[in-house]
């Protein structure tokens, strides 16, 4: 978070001054008692009201709030699982890269090849793309 020290709140915009309590210690968990709160009260609303369900499963308290929870949790297990199938290692795209930095020592044969360059695999069976031979 940005501080404002140098600025007092006369000279900041009405909408910065109602806002800056967030930056107050303390403000976090207030939010969060707030929050939980909300749902406390709506969750004694599920009880004040008769509900016409279609199916007999809507008519259980808390149903829509344990659906939530249960659908919410399965797509960030999903993803954890999802993230283990589909990362890449580190330089994964950077290894092909046309803006790696020449290693050569300064004025040598701009010829030679560095063992790994994008020149040196170029010139390997596969090429760089590893589909074989552009001449086949």
């Amino acid at each position: 978070m940005t501080s404002h020290d140098d600025t007092s709140p006369d000279d900041m915009h009405w909408l910065s001054r109602k806002l800056l309590w967030v930056e107050k210690p303390g403000a976090g968990k207030r939010v969060l008692i707030v929050l939980l709160a909300i749902c406390a009260a709506l969750a004694l609303a599920d009880f004040a009201y008769h509900k016409h369900a279609y199916f007999h499963i809507e008519e259980i308290p808390f149903i829509y709030a344990v659906y939530g929870f249960v659908s919410y949790a399965t797509v960030i297990f999903l993803a954890k699982g999802l993230r283990l199938i589909i990362r890449r290692p580190e330089g994964y795209y950077a290894q092909d890269s046309t803006e790696v930095e020449d290693e050569r020592p300064a004025g040598s044969d701009p010829s030679t090849l560095i063992p790994g360059s994008l020149s040196d695999r170029a010139n390997r069976p596969g090429g760089i793309s590893g589909g074989g031979s552009a001449h086949e």
